[in-house]
C-alpha cells in the first residue's frame, strides 16, 4: 500500500485538522483499527482487476486498504469537507472521489464500471443504499458491507426466521448473501452503542417470471401486515381477499401462509400469477407501514 493505514491517533489528528466532528445525521462512525480494515479487505475477496465502489469513506481508513487491493476505487462521500480531504489522505493513483449522495448515483456516474461494493455504510441509510446500488449497477458481481448487526441479521435472514422481512427478500432478489462476522464497537470513533456485522453477497440473475417492481410490491404488501395470512395481507394489493386467494392458488401458495415463510422465488410466482390474471396493479398500499424503503 502506498499509504499507511490509520490508527486511533491518526484518525483524531486528521479529524481535528479538518475541523470534523462525526454526526448522527450522516451516520458517521469512523473505523480506526487497521486490523479491522485488513479483515474487511480480505473478506471481500477482491481480484486484481476489480473496480470497487466504496460509500461513505469518511476519513479514509478503509479506502487506504481498498486502493491496495483493487484495480480502481470509486469513493462516494456526501460530506464536502471529507470528500475534499480524501485525496490528500489517500494519494493512490487508482482512486476517484465523488462528492455525491450514494442514493442518487447511477451507472453513467462511475467509470470504470464498479464490480464490487465494499463499504462501512452509514447506519441510517444502509439498506436503501445497498438496494439502490444493486438496482442501478448491473456490473456488480458482489460485495461486502459493514452495517449495524441488527440490520446485518435481517439482510441475511432466510424464510421462517423471526427477523426475515422486506430487506431480506429484496436483497435475495439480487444476490445470495451470508454473514461474514461481527465487528465490535471499540474499533470505531465515536464508539457506537451497538455491534456491527459484515454482510457478504454474490450477485446472480434475478428470478424469472415477473418484473422487479411488481415483485417488490407484493413483498411490501405481505410484510405491511406480517402477522396476517397472505389472503388478508394481500387483499389491498389484489383488490380484495377473494382476489388475493385466487392469485395465491394460481401461484401454488397456500392462502393461509404468511409472508415470513415465503422465498423470493415464491413472491415472484405470486407477482407472475397476478400479472396473468390482471390483479396486483398497485405498486404500494395507502397508509401501509413499510419496514424499509427500497427500489
Amino acid at each position: 500500500m502506498a499509504d499507511a493505514l490509520l490508527g486511533p491517533a491518526e484518525i483524531r489528528e486528521l479529524a481535528a485538522r479538518l475541523g470534523v466532528a462525526p454526526t448522527k445525521k450522516l451516520g458517521q462512525n469512523f473505523v480506526h483499527d487497521p486490523n479491522t480494515v485488513r479483515r474487511i479487505v480480505a473478506a471481500a475477496g477482491l481480484r486484481d482487476d476489480d473496480v470497487v465502489l466504496e460509500v461513505g469513506p469518511g476519513l479514509g481508513s478503509l479506502t487506504l486498504g481498498l486502493t491496495g487491493g483493487a484495480a480502481h476505487v470509486h469513493a462516494v462521500e456526501i460530506d464536502p469537507v471529507l470528500a475534499a480531504a480524501l485525496p490528500e489522505t489517500v494519494t493512490a493513483a487508482n482512486l476517484t472521489v465523488h462528492h455525491a449522495d450514494a442514493l442518487r448515483i447511477a451507472a453513467p456516474d462511475l467509470a470504470p464500471a464498479p464490480t464490487m461494493l465494499v463499504a462501512n455504510l452509514p447506519y441510517n441509510v444502509a439498506v436503501p443504499v445497498v438496494l439502490h446500488l444493486l438496482a442501478e449497477l448491473p456490473t456488480l458481481r458482489g460485495g461486502l458491507v459493514m452495517v449495524q448487526k441488527e440490520v446485518a441479521d435481517r439482510l441475511v435472514a432466510g424464510p421462517g426466521s423471526k427477523v426475515y422481512g422486506i430487506p431480506s427478500v429484496k436483497l435475495a432478489w439480487y444476490a445470495d448473501a451470508h454473514s461474514a462476522g461481527r465487528v465490535p464497537p471499540a474499533v470505531f470513533w465515536p464508539v457506537p452503542n451497538v455491534d456491527s456485522g459484515l454482510v457478504a453477497f454474490t450477485c446472480r440473475v434475478p428470478p424469472a417470471g415477473a418484473d422487479r417492481r411488481a415483485v417488490f410490491a407484493v413483498v411490501d404488501a405481505a410484510f405491511a401486515q406480517r402477522r396476517k395470512t397472505l389472503r388478508a395481507a394481500l387483499a389491498g394489493w389484489a383488490g380484495g381477499p377473494a382476489a388475493a386467494e385466487q392469485v395465491l392458488v394460481a401461484a401454488g401458495i397456500s392462502p393461509q401462509a404468511r409472508g415470513e415463510s415465503l422465498s423470493v422465488r415464491q413472491f415472484t410466482a405470486i407477482a407472475a400469477a397476478a400479472s396473468g390474471q390482471g390483479y396486483g396493479g398497485k405498486l404500494g398500499l395507502t397508509g401501509a407501514k413499510r419496514e424499509e424503503v427500497g427500489p
